[in-house]
């Protein structure tokens, strides 16, 4: 889930950026501490919303940077168990596919592709399923359904295709074909 954040940290900012507009030079320095790291109670930190309000900025003994004490939002990305999501198939193994969703980059097991016996397709880099044909491969937009998640020691994200209206866009927009019953095969 998105969600935007308000936090207040002290911020440096470098000598190299004293000329500069002070919110834009604090908002570098913001982007620069958090940007791209995780954080276990907000998510993934994904861009600087707004500069709040700036305190006194203060120099610290053998520090050239000035300290501010900072009022700021952030734009975070927070995974929730059984959330939907949509994402982009970056990347396509024997052992499944991977996702980027929200900055972040989840595993759908080979097992939790499609209700269908799937192969891995070395030559094309691609999953098919047995049955239904279905392909799957990089650059692909799909639907999915988040099953696990942990951000030890390597953040991880378990996601699942096999339920009613998860799975690829090409598969979700294709018509459901009309089984014939066996009265209108005799005919």
């Amino acid at each position: 889930m998105y969600q935007i954040v308000t936090i207040e940290d002290t911020i440096a900012v470098p000598p190299e950026k004293f000329g500069d507009n002070l919110k834009k030079s604090i908002s570098e320095s913001i982007s620069e501490k958090f940007e791209g790291n995780i954080n276990n109670e907000i998510g993934i930190i994904l861009s600087v919303v707004d500069i709040i309000e700036v305190g006194e900025g203060i120099v610290l003994p053998g520090d050239p940077s000035i300290h501010y004490s900072v009022k700021f939002s952030l734009l975070t990305w927070m995974p929730k168990l059984q959330e939907i999501v949509e994402g982009l198939i970056v990347d396509i193994t024997e052992f499944g596919a991977f996702v980027r969703v929200g900055g972040f980059d989840g595993l759908i097991h080979i097992s939790q592709v499609m209700d269908d016996f799937v192969s891995y397709d070395d030559k094309n880099s691609q999953l098919v399923g047995k049955q239904t044909h279905n392909i799957l491969k990089e650059g692909d937009k799909v639907r999915a359904r988040i099953i696990s998640i942990s951000f030890k020691e390597q953040s991880k994200l378990g996601l699942t295709m096999r339920q009613p209206f998860l799975g690829s866009f090409k598969w979700l927009s294709k018509p459901a074909e009309v089984k014939k019953s066996k009265k209108s095969k005799k005919k």
